[in-house]
């Protein structure tokens, strides 16, 4: 999807808008299931769009050629936010999900989603960690040679470019690893402490 330059804010808060908007009606006026839910998904929505930001700027290419070009500007901004929501919500949705059946399902004392911010906010800190943690990883090994890029998308991506790229390549690895990893713990842990209760 090629959109042109000048829609680019425009799509991006309108979309906004409407992700607020939806927030605001959840939080304030849905079941707490619904709560759990929207706070997974805004968590991870949040979580990527930070993390696209930053690794936006350390390599745009990662974006405009490791995925669909989904703007015809190279300006990382609109591409980060995108991305950050595209390969996030459905991270946060299945993860909220089986938390909010971790939390409210059957008849043991039932977990609010304000006890499940901290926890949650400890989460997305070890992701940034280990995110910070493999793009060194990452960039010190492709520096050495010991990492690099196969295939057609060695081609593609300028020779001088590669490091960033798997820089950009390390963190979102880890970012995935431990936010699925991370998420399954927080599940099974929520459900056990619904046991202890």
């Amino acid at each position: 999807m090629r959109v042109a330059p000048a829609w680019n804010a425009a799509l991006l808060v309108a979309a906004g808008l409407c992700a607020a908007w939806l927030v605001g009606l959840v939080v304030f006026r849905g079941p707490e299931w619904l709560r759990i839910l929207a706070l997974a998904v805004g968590a991870a929505i949040g979580y990527g769009s930070a993390h696209d930001l930053v690794t936006a700027r350390i390599s745009i290419e990662y974006f405009t050629i490791g995925h669909p070009r989904l703007f015809v500007t190279d300006d990382p901004v609109p591409h980060a936010l995108a991305w950050g929501v595209l390969a996030t919500w459905w991270v946060g949705a299945l993860l909220g999900s089986a938390l909010a059946l971790a939390a409210r399902r059957g008849t043991r004392p039932k977990v609010a989603a304000r006890e499940l911010v901290q926890p949650i906010a400890v989460l997305l800190c070890a992701m940034a960690l280990c995110a910070v943690l493999a793009a060194l990883v990452g960039r010190a090994g492709a520096q050495r040679g010991w990492f690099v890029i196969y295939g057609d998308l060695a081609q593609r991506v300028p020779a001088e470019k590669h490091v960033s790229f798997l820089t950009a390549g390390f963190a979102h690895g880890a970012s995935y690893l431990v936010g699925f990893a991370g998420g399954g713990l927080l599940v099974a842990r929520t459900w056990r402490r619904r046991a202890r209760v």
